[in-house]
């Protein structure tokens, strides 16, 4: 009786009006993605609407409040900017003063905490990596006690695995490995040109940190200093500690490098024939002067939760996340500034409450609990996520994994699901049961250099140790639609294009949430909890 009963609910999950589903979904992302709400900045009116909206749609769908204070979790952030008048580099040898141009030479950013000078020697270290598992350790043998780590970001010609190379270089790690050598700052050199080596595409810049894509980066450069969004929380702050966070141009790399006895031309050759890079002191020192001004910013999580209803189980939670902010008004593109955010994450945050109407609507009674949380200022560094894996509303040890949407990318018909973390836990063998369901076949990520394991809110699960996936409609090498999603990757991805002007294939995206509403119910009713694969590198981070 108990396997009729599940079974109908299954059954109910999947037969639905998919046409019907699919408008239903769409109407959420044209409201959140409309001009009104002005790119839900964090901190803004927009995002604030975008938060009650959502907060509105679980009210009505039926879910729990997932906190003490309601539905909503207060998130406290610091936005900072440098005062470009009162910044300054320059490199000091034998008592001269050489001065490095701000936005030609070098940039500082205000996630460094100087405020004030500083004069500090620098040293390069290679690619900045420290991987004992692969026998790699620039750090070997340095002493960086007070100084400033000089690095190439490029990819390094160390044998991991994409995942585990994604999560070492990213900025948070890098600056762990440097701050517990005694490192107080950090620096980039430029990667060789385009099509001489790969680089380790956006894997060691934070959400919020690239130029001309509408999103601030908070440092002094030659135009005006944007904010950067940290956590008011000084103990989640990654790059806590670090004075000096600053990046190094093509002509600024000739006038650090010189008197080292090495140029940014032997680097880069060195890079392009994959081979290890020196590690040498700079000449001189570096001094630098910043002034930071620091504005308190108040956001907030939505936390809805589905109860389980296991007697023992539903204490458990299986969480949904999508973040809720996009970047908001920025350089106009063909005189539009408005930075929509309709994939990017819109449409997340559409399944986000899609699947928890299909649950509530079809009578579902999954063992354990789902909660449904929509994350705040994922674009400003995965800080709604990092907060609520660091204080979550529920409790901590009762979270058994975290199915993450972020810009699924629904434009054209599914076929096949890219899952980022397939092969790192049981979840993998999870989701391929639910996609199998639907008919839809399951791949692994296709652009692993892209570093997409670490770049959204799944990632602040996965460093808590919690089991975690994220995804993207897949596709075939060679075929129509990997020209469809890289020609959408380079022409709409945070630009004002990304707009609900697009097409989208909304039917399709109506089927990928019953996949994932088929994954959910799996973990939710599965007695035994998801778990890390024996070989897997993030096995470690489990409490």
């Amino acid at each position: 009786m108990k396997f009729l009963s599940l079974l109908v609910a299954l059954v109910a999950l999947v037969l639905q009006d998919p046409a019907a589903e699919g408008r239903r979904w769409w109407s959420h992302i044209e409201l959140l993605a409309s001009d009104s709400l002005e790119g839900r900045n964090v901190g803004t009116p927009g995002f604030e609407k975008a938060a009650a909206y959502v907060e509105a749609q679980f009210k009505s769908i039926g879910l729990t409040p997932g906190g003490s204070s309601g539905f909503r979790q207060p998130v406290k952030l610091e936005s900072r900017v440098l005062v470009p008048d009162q910044s300054k580099l320059a490199l000091v040898r034998d008592g001269v003063e050489q001065p490095l141009a701000i936005g030609e030479d070098a940039s500082l950013s205000a996630r460094g905490e100087l405020d004030g000078s500083i004069e500090a020697p620098m040293v390069f270290i290679g690619y900045g990596l420290s991987i004992p598992e692969a026998k790699w350790d620039d750090l070997a043998g340095q002493d960086l006690r007070g100084k400033i780590a000089v690095y190439s970001s490029a990819r390094a010609p160390v044998e991991v695995s994409d995942n585990v190379r994604s999560h070492v270089s990213s900025v948070g790690e890098r600056w762990a490995v440097l701050k517990r050598a005694g490192a107080i700052g950090m620096a980039t050199l430029p990667n060789p040109p385009a099509g001489t080596a790969s680089s380790e595409s956006a894997a060691g810049a934070p959400r919020g940190a690239a130029p001309g894509r509408g999103r601030g980066s908070g440092s002094a450069s030659a135009s005006a200093p944007q904010p950067i969004v940290v956590l008011a929380d000084r103990a989640l702050q990654d790059q806590g500690g670090q004075l000096v966070s600053m990046t190094i141009t093509r002509r600024g790399a000739e006038k650090v490098l010189a008197g080292s006895g090495h140029a940014i031309e032997e680097l880069h050759q060195l890079i392009a024939d994959k081979k290890p890079l020196p590690h040498f002191a700079l000449a001189g020192t570096l001094r630098a002067q910043a002034r930071v001004t620091r504005e308190p910013v108040d956001s907030t999580n939505i936390v809805g939760i589905h109860e389980g209803t296991g007697p023992q189980l539903k204490s458990e939670y299986v969480v949904m996340s999508a973040h809720l902010d996009h970047v908001g008004v920025g350089r106009a593109v063909n005189g539009d500034a408005i930075y929509n955010g309709a994939m990017d994450d819109a449409s997340g945050i559409a399944s986000l409450v899609e699947v928890a109407r299909l649950l509530k609507e079809s009578g579902a009674r999954p063992k354990r609990s789902i909660a449904f949380v929509a994350v705040t200022a994922e674009e400003k560094g995965l800080l709604g996520s990092k907060y609520f894996a660091a204080h979550p509303t529920v409790p901590f040890d009762k979270i058994v994994a975290d199915i993450n949407l972020d810009m699924f990318l629904p434009l054209y018909p599914l076929k096949v699901i890219e899952v980022q973390g397939l092969t790192e836990s049981s979840l993998g063998d999870t989701v391929r049961a639910s996609a199998k369901a639907l008919g839809v076949e399951v791949q692994t990520d296709r652009e692993p250099d892209q570093n997409r394991f670490i770049r959204s809110d799944q990632y602040s699960f996965i460093r808590r140790g919690i089991p975690s996936l994220a995804f993207k409609f897949g596709y075939e090498f060679g075929s129509p639609e990997e020209k469809i999603r890289r020609d959408w990757v380079r022409d709409v991805y945070h630009t004002p294009n990304d707009d609900a002007k697009q097409t989208v294939d909304v039917e399709s995206a109506a089927r990928f949430n019953h996949v994932i509403l088929g994954l959910l119910q799996r973990v939710a009713n599965d007695r035994a909890r998801p778990r890390w694969n024996d070989d897997s590198f993030f096995k470690r981070f489990a409490k």
